[in-house]
C-alpha cells in the first residue's frame, strides 16, 4: 500500500480505533454500573464477525504478497463501522437508565414555536399510500450504507473518504447518544395522544420499538440486552437524520452514486418524523451533529485544501477536483 491515498487512509484507520476503544470502555463501565448484561449469543456472533474482518484486513497489510488496499479498507472499515454500532446500540439503553425527566413537552413546544405542524405532515402522508410506502422504505435504508459505503468507495479508490466517514459516523453516534441522555423523550405520537395503529398507511414500528423498550429501561425492568433485538432508543437528536447527511456526504465523491444518495437519503430524512415519531427539532439537531462530525473528521484527516473533504454544498468545485487528483 504505497499509494498516497492508501497511506493517508491507513493512518486515519489506526486513529479511528481510538474512539472505538473509548466506546468499548464506556460500555463496559456502563454495563457494570447499571447492572446490565449482554445476551451471549448476539455478543459472540457480533464480535466474531468484527474480529474476522479486522484480522483479515490486518493480514493484507502485513503480508508482502497481498497488500491490496481494496481488501484492507473494505474489510477493515466494515469491521470498524459494525463495531461502532454494536457498542453504541446497547449504550443507548445504558444511558437511558439515568432516568432524567422526559422532555417531550419541550420538544413539541419548540416545533410549534417554529411553526411546524407535525400533525398536518402525518395526515398528509397517511392520505397518500404510495408516499407512505416509499417513506417507510426510506426509513429502513439506514442499514445498508454501512456495508455499501466501504465497497463503493474502495472500488473508486477513495480509501481516505471511507475512513473520514467512519470517524464522522462514530462521532455523530457518540454525540446523539450523549445528548439523548440529557434530553430523553418517547416521541411525538405519544405526546399528542395519537395512536399509530389508527393510521392506515403509516408503519411506525420503529417508534413503537422505542416506546416498548424505553419505559422498562427507565424503570429498571429491562437489563438483559440482546444485540439482535435492540431498537436504539434515541429520540433527540435523530440519528436517522444524522445518517442521511453522513451517507450522502460519504457517497458524494463517486459521481454516479450522487443521484442515488440524494434520493435514498432524502427519503430517509423525510421519513424520520413519520416512521420514527421524531419531532422536527430532532431532525434539525441530527443534521447539525452530522455537519459538525464531518467537519471534525475532515480536520483530523488533514486534507489540503480542507474544503476537499467538506460538505457538498460548501466545498467548491476546484477543491473537489483537487481531491480527485
Amino acid at each position: 500500500m504505497n499509494q498516497p491515498e492508501a497511506i493517508a487512509a491507513w493512518r486515519l484507520y489506526q486513529i479511528n480505533w481510538i474512539p472505538i476503544q473509548l466506546m468499548a470502555l464506556a460500555l463496559a463501565i456502563g454495563l457494570s454500573l447499571g447492572d446490565f448484561a449482554l445476551d451471549l449469543r448476539g455478543a459472540v456472533a457480533s464480535f466474531v464477525f468484527v474480529a474476522v474482518y479486522a484480522l483479515v484486513a490486518q493480514y493484507n497489510v502485513k503480508a508482502p504478497h497481498r497488500r491490496d488496499p481494496q481488501v484492507v479498507f473494505v474489510l477493515g472499515s466494515t469491521a470498524q463501522i459494525v463495531l461502532v454500532t454494536v457498542l453504541m446500540a446497547p449504550m443507548t439503553y445504558v444511558v437511558a437508565a439515568a432516568n432524567l425527566p422526559m422532555r417531550d413537552a419541550d420538544l413539541l413546544a419548540i416545533d410549534r414555536m417554529l411553526g411546524l405542524d407535525w400533525g398536518a405532515y402525518v395526515d398528509y402522508v397517511n392520505r397518500h399510500p404510495l408516499l407512505a410506502d416509499w417513506l417507510s422504505y426510506g426509513y429502513s435504508m439506514i442499514r445498508w450504507p454501512i456495508f455499501a459505503i466501504p465497497v463503493v468507495l474502495a472500488a473508486a479508490h477513495r480509501y481516505r473518504r471511507i475512513q473520514e466517514f467512519t470517524l464522522a459516523f462514530s462521532l455523530a453516534l457518540i454525540a446523539t447518544t450523549v445528548l439523548s441522555t440529557l434530553v430523553p423523550a418517547y416521541g411525538v405520537y405519544q405526546q399528542i395522544g395519537l395512536d399509530p395503529a389508527t393510521l392506515t398507511n403509516i408503519d411506525a414500528r420503529a417508534y413503537l420499538d422505542t416506546v416498548r423498550d424505553l419505559g422498562p429501561v427507565r424503570a429498571g425492568a429491562l437489563r438483559t440486552l440482546d444485540l439482535f433485538g435492540l431498537a436504539g432508543i434515541v429520540t433527540f437528536p435523530s440519528f436517522h437524520a444524522a445518517s442521511a447527511l453522513l451517507y450522502a456526504w460519504a457517497f458524494w465523491p463517486v459521481r454516479w452514486m450522487r443521484p442515488v444518495a440524494v434520493l435514498a437519503n432524502g427519503m430517509m430524512l423525510a421519513s424520520t418524523p413519520i416512521d420514527g415519531g421524531h419531532y422536527f427539532i430532532d431532525v434539525m439537531a441530527g443534521l447539525a451533529i452530522a455537519a459538525i462530525a464531518i467537519r471534525l473528521a475532515c480536520k483530523v484527516s488533514g486534507r489540503k485544501p480542507a474544503s476537499a473533504c467538506d460538505l457538498p454544498a460548501v466545498a467548491p468545485v476546484q477543491a473537489e477536483k483537487a481531491a480527485a487528483g
